[in-house]
């Protein structure tokens, strides 16, 4: 067990990936207000809270997709924001992982070549990575909709081939934004358990944004975000 202060900090596990007194707003709207995370190799942890509480721009913010206005942002204890534009998109490209509510598929492509898509914007061959794609497929039991576009697939088999988008490059951390929000129950379950297996397989660290308590029973962890603060932290393992 690692101990946690209230602010969701580790006090005793290296972090993979740090925030440290995140703010951020947009135009008017303030959507965080300090808040603090650290995450470590293979820890799953929930980040949860009512609507408008942050929780997505705290994960946007630790995925290198967003730049907070101020607090720091450290992957194995580079800061973010002395990386080049570059460095950050080949960092984000090869170590983290990014699942989305509603998958975000790029529409014009199949399932395989959406998944194969990180692998060839990182110079891979295309057998290389089509082999790497059909191969996450299959062992998120969607191996039948390779050849299918997002509009032939159902909101379950879509948010799988997201997942095994991300997980295709095997990442270092994944970011997980309402997951399983958009799903029926099995869907869902099915969806949870295929990012799960991913930690436990790769040793991954998992970060889930969510307003299910079935998810959030999953992590290690559970961080509880208020008015874009982290409010409270529980240990569960």
């Amino acid at each position: 067990m690692t101990d946690t202060d209230p602010t969701g900090t580790s006090a005793t596990a290296t972090p993979l990936v740090s925030g440290r007194d995140l703010h951020r707003s947009f135009g008017r709207t303030v959507a965080l207000r300090g808040a603090s995370l650290d995450v470590a190799a293979g820890e799953i942890v929930a980040v949860t809270g009512p609507s408008g509480s942050g929780k997505s721009t705290l994960l946007h913010c630790l995925a290198g997709v967003i730049a907070p206005d101020a607090g720091t942002v450290t992957y194995r204890d580079h800061r973010l924001s002395d990386l080049s534009t570059d460095a950050r998109t080949r960092l984000r490209r090869r170590e983290v992982g990014l699942v989305l509510q509603f998958g975000q598929l790029v529409p014009e492509l199949t399932a395989l070549e959406n998944v194969a898509l990180p692998l060839l914007l990182d110079k891979r061959g295309r057998a290389e990575a089509q082999a790497a794609a059909l191969d996450r497929l299959e062992r998120l039991g969607v191996a039948e909709v390779a050849g299918s576009r997002p509009t032939e697939m159902s909101g379950g088999q879509a948010q799988r081939v997201a997942i095994a988008r991300a997980l295709v490059t095997e990442p270092a951390v994944v970011f997980a934004d309402e997951p399983t929000g958009a799903l029926d129950t099995l869907a869902g379950e099915q969806a949870l358990a295929a990012l799960v297996g991913a930690v436990e397989e790769n040793g991954c660290a998992l970060v889930l944004v969510t307003h299910d308590n079935r998810v959030a029973a999953a992590a290690h962890r559970e961080v509880e975000l208020r008015d874009g603060a982290t409010a409270a932290a529980e240990v569960r393992r």
